[in-house]
């Protein structure tokens, strides 16, 4: 029988999609320096492999615009669907490559729509944003993340790409995150299948509240106009405004504004501008991971806001 060790509240966990604020704040880090516009065509940052794999499905990289790709409205298929999780459920430790993740976008059809037309909620947006990162800084997209995004001076010391970067030798075990009806277990599963912008970040619940909290208060986009464009809503003609800007959600609970991002094991980050707060939460049961959107959440900020009520 396995050793069973308790659980403390500074072990990493894998944030899958939570990561997708940390993307869209390093492109408009990109912009903060001069090196690109959200509104430039995605056709000018793609490698020559990339562009002839979608141009050759039909795609017009000089009409998607970056901001299309955060915004989910590229028109580009997520091959994230059902069949790719029976993939990695038939072969848990299968390496995945971006090049990989892409293709399968590409052979699941034509173009869904021209870009803006309609949303469609898909990683492949944000792995195309990572290449983006690359070919602007000529560094791996983690590496260049790290700097963009101030992790050594803002102090992120647990936080990391498992298997693209090494830990810091001081930072705890990776917490087990369960999907208990397909028996997963994340130990078993080779990060890979979710790793390259899509998801990839492993980190503890206070540097991702640090990160959110950060972020908002204009310690990492300092220029306000700039960071102010991660609130870009872009609705498709003849769809309801669902509350994805660009990379995140914008939402209200018990009364109080939000923006945040969910994740595929079971985790969220959240920040409430009127309170000035961010809270992070991890669920380490996907099969219970809709308590991190309502019911926990909704009870922290609860009590958070009659303690602030108090003061």
């Amino acid at each position: 029988m396995d050793e069973k060790i308790r659980l403390v509240s500074d072990q990493p966990a894998l944030i899958a999609s939570s990561i997708k604020p940390f993307v869209s704040a390093s492109i408009l880090r990109l912009e903060e320096l001069k090196k690109l516009t959200i509104d430039d065509a995605i056709g000018r940052y793609l490698t020559d492999k990339t562009t002839r794999l979608f141009e050759g499905d039909g795609y017009d990289l000089e009409a998607i615009k970056i901001k299309h790709l955060l915004a989910h409205i590229s028109g580009i298929y997520n091959y994230a669907d059902a069949e790719y999780l029976d993939m990695i459920q038939n072969d848990k430790q299968h390496r995945w490559t971006r090049e990989e993740q892409l293709l399968r976008s590409i052979e699941m059809g034509d173009p869904l729509s021209p870009p803006a037309d309609t949303f469609v909620y898909a990683d492949a947006n944000f792995l195309l944003a990572t290449e983006i990162i690359e070919t602007i800084t000529e560094l791996p997209f983690y590496t260049a993340m790290r700097k963009l995004l101030k992790y050594e001076e803002l102090g992120f010391e647990d936080t990391w790409f498992p298997t693209l970067e090494k830990p810091n030798p001081a930072t705890k075990s990776l917490v087990h995150q369960y999907w208990s009806s397909r028996g997963w277990d994340s130990y078993d599963i080779d990060p890979s299948f979710d790793l390259y912008g899509g998801g990839g970040i492993a980190t503890t619940t206070q540097e991702l509240t640090q990160f959110f909290y950060n972020l908002f208060q204009g310690n990492i986009i300092r220029d306000s106009t700039t960071l102010n464009k991660i609130f870009t809503k872009i609705i498709p003609p003849g769809e309801e405004d669902n509350g994805y800007c660009l990379g995140l959600g914008e939402d209200i609970i018990n009364g109080h504004r939000y923006y945040w991002h969910g994740g595929f094991w079971g985790t969220n980050v959240m920040y409430f501008p009127e309170l000035e707060t961010s809270i992070a939460i991890y669920v380490l049961e996907k099969d219970k991971s809709q308590m991190v959107y309502n019911e926990i959440p909704g009870a922290i900020v609860e009590k958070l806001a009659k303690q602030l009520n108090r003061k």
